[in-house]
Formats: structure tokens, sequence, C-alpha cells
């Protein structure tokens, strides 16, 4: 008969990195300052960074969006602040347990950790997942912490494929044998996660969408062009952002966009280049001022020769949006910019990238980016 197996076993001791333990020590000092607070008989506060548009600033010297000094008061004994006290330490509780259990967990998956009702009412600490995620964002500038320092991972949605190999939790992988679905960029790219043992390639090109990637995949032009594919299925993740900012700065590889020529397409190489407004704290970690939109752009609707059937009609929203754009610091003073916004208004039209297959179903991977690239025509 065989043995059962008991769960009081000694487990081995979780062997914490030099940065979980910078992280843990951070919680430990956010929950000593609630308790010194109430052992003074004071009313127990937070004091959470701003935020908000108002806190946020461009940094003109290094070309970054920052977060300013404006911080929001949260206290448990405000009525209206009360909940969203508790929800950020019980964050921040749930973020200790992982580290020192040597655990990751998704945001879904804190989310449930954390879920329950309240003792002596029928208030639920969570209603639902939206308000986990904005204590998580709370918590991390108030530690001054990525997510991912909190063992904290979201859904993968991106890949990667070209003349690298990286070793990812301790299994080496050849990013030229990855096939036709490449390899699937991991929310949590920490160099303690992923590092790179060797890498031949020149540059890396990003482009927006999976549809995209594919045919760059297919028609290998990674092998013809020796560089780094990467896609972020649209809107690139966090931990997208984070490769291609580890990539560029440990490895010096020159990082180049192909965008749809829309509102949208704008924002994402913003988003890439200086950083994102909501997440301005995590600039300094993500951001790549140095990369560089080498299309779609407003004038390739003539300069490709294209169909009036690829055109999509700019709707009140993306005229909106691509006015905000034109008014972002670190666009409204480049002259290059401002052109092609006002290019793409005067048309009245946006392209998605996939419009270039009406000229023939490889003409962006044979002919327009090879020609952006041996011309150095780009935006920066």
């Amino acid at each position: 008969m065989a043995k059962k197996t008991s769960r009081t076993e000694t487990k081995a001791p979780v062997v914490l990195s030099t940065k979980d333990k910078k992280t843990l020590s951070s919680l430990r000092d956010l929950a000593g300052q609630v308790v010194g607070t109430a052992e003074k008989s004071r009313a127990p506060h937070l004091d959470i960074p701003s935020r908000s548009l108002s806190n946020v600033k461009f940094n003109q010297a290094r070309k970054i969006v920052e977060m300013g000094s404006g911080t929001n008061r949260r206290e448990l004994f405000n009525l209206s602040q009360a909940k969203a006290y508790m929800q950020t330490l019980l964050v921040g509780s749930g973020a200790k347990r992982l580290i020192e259990q040597g655990k990751t967990t998704s945001l879904r998956g804190l989310y449930y950790m954390l879920k329950h009702t309240i003792k002596g009412t029928s208030e639920e600490t969570f209603a639902e997942q939206g308000e986990s995620d904005t204590m998580i964002e709370d918590v991390e500038v108030i530690l001054e912490a990525l997510r991912e320092e909190l063992h904290l991972y979201a859904k993968n949605a991106g890949a990667m494929v070209g003349n690298i190999t990286v070793v990812d939790s301790g299994d080496e992988i050849d990013c030229t044998r990855m096939g036709s679905g490449g390899y699937s960029i991991p929310s949590i790219c920490e160099p303690e996660i992923v590092q790179f043992k060797k890498c031949t390639a020149k540059f890396i090109l990003h482009v927006e969408k999976d549809t995209v990637w594919r045919r760059f995949n297919e028609d290998k032009f990674w092998q013809k062009y020796n560089c780094i594919l990467t896609h972020g299925g649209g809107q690139p993740p966090r931990g997208v952002r984070r490769l291609l900012f580890r990539l560029h700065n440990e490895l010096e590889l020159p990082v180049y966009c192909v965008l749809d020529n829309d509102p949208w397409g704008y924002y994402i190489y913003s988003v890439l280049k200086q950083g994102s407004i909501n997440l301005a704290y995590e600039s300094k970690r993500m951001a790549i001022p140095g990369c560089r939109y080498l299309g779609l752009r407003s004038n390739d609707y003539e300069r490709c020769e294209l169909s009036p059937s690829v055109q999509i009609k700019l709707n009140e929203q993306d005229i909106k949006r691509a006015g905000q754009i034109k008014a972002y610091p670190w666009f409204e003073k480049k002259k290059a910019w401002q052109k092609e916004i006002d290019k793409m208004l005067e048309n009245g039209f946006k392209l998605e990238v996939e419009s270039l297959i009406s000229k023939d179903i490889s003409y962006v991977t044979e002919e327009y980016v090879p020609q952006r690239l041996e011309e150095g025509d780009f935006l920066d």
C-alpha cells in the first residue's frame, strides 16, 4: 500500500532574490507606518502619489513622461475613503504573502485571493476585478515598484522571433526556431526571469498587430534583415514594453515601429517612446526615447498608389484624439509630427498597415519596410 504524503512535511525554505527582499522590506515599512500612526492615536492614512494628468510632466532632458510630486491622502476614518484604504492594504498583504511563499499569480488570481465577505457585514472586499487592479497600481506607486516585483502578472499578449536566444525561468529558448507562433513574451520579463544569452540581431522591428507580425514571420523578414521581430497585440502590454526596453538598453538595439496610420497608432508610438500618462511612474523602466516610427504614414496613400477602397473615414473620436496627441508636449514642437497629423486630418481618412496587402501580399515585407530602412525614412 502506497504511503500517504503528509501535508505537514517540511517544505524547502523560499530563497528570496535581492529585489524580493527590497520589495518585502518596503511592504513591511508601509505596514509599520500604519501601525505607528495608530499607536500614536492618530487617524491612519496613506499618501498616494496622484496618477492624474495634472500630476504628469514631460522631462525634456530625459525625454520621458514622469510623475510629479502631487499626492492624494486616503484615510481610514473618512467614510468615503475607508473601503479604498482597506483595499489598498489588502493588496499589500496579498503581495507580501506571494513574495514570502515564492509564488506568483495573475491579476485575476489576486482578486479572488483577496475577495471575501467582511465579517459581520454583507459587504464584499472587492465587487469586481477593476477595483483590485486600481489598488495594485496604487501600491506600485507607493512602493515605487513594478507590478511584477509584487509577483503579479497579466496574460501574455505579444510574441517575438529572430536572431536571439533567451533563458526563461531556466529554459533556453532559441527564437529562430519558434515556428509560426513565435516565443510568447511573458508578463514578467525581469532579469531574474528572462536573461539574454546570445544575440546577433542588428535591430528590433516592432509591429502593431499579430496579423502583420505573422506576415513578417512567414516571409522570414527577421532572417533576411538580421533582426528581432515583435508585436504587442495592439496596445503593447507592460511585459512587451519592459522586454523592448531591456533589449534596447542592455543590447543597444535600435527599435523601429510599424504601426497603423491613425490616432491609435500614434498613441501606441507615444507610449513606447515617452511612456504612458496613466503609468508615468514606470516610464524610467519602460519608455524608449530612441525608438523611431517607420510607418504607416499619412502620405503613403499617394506614395504607394493605394486604392480608394482601403480608406477608413475618420470619425469624430478620431479627430478629437488626433488633436489631443498633437498637443502632447513631446509632439507639439516637432514639425515633422505636426505635419504628419495634419496630413491625416486633411486626408479625412486613416490607413491600416494591412492596407498594403492591396498592392501585394508581401509588399510590406519586401518593399515598404526595406525601402524605409534603406532610406532612413522615419519619424522621431
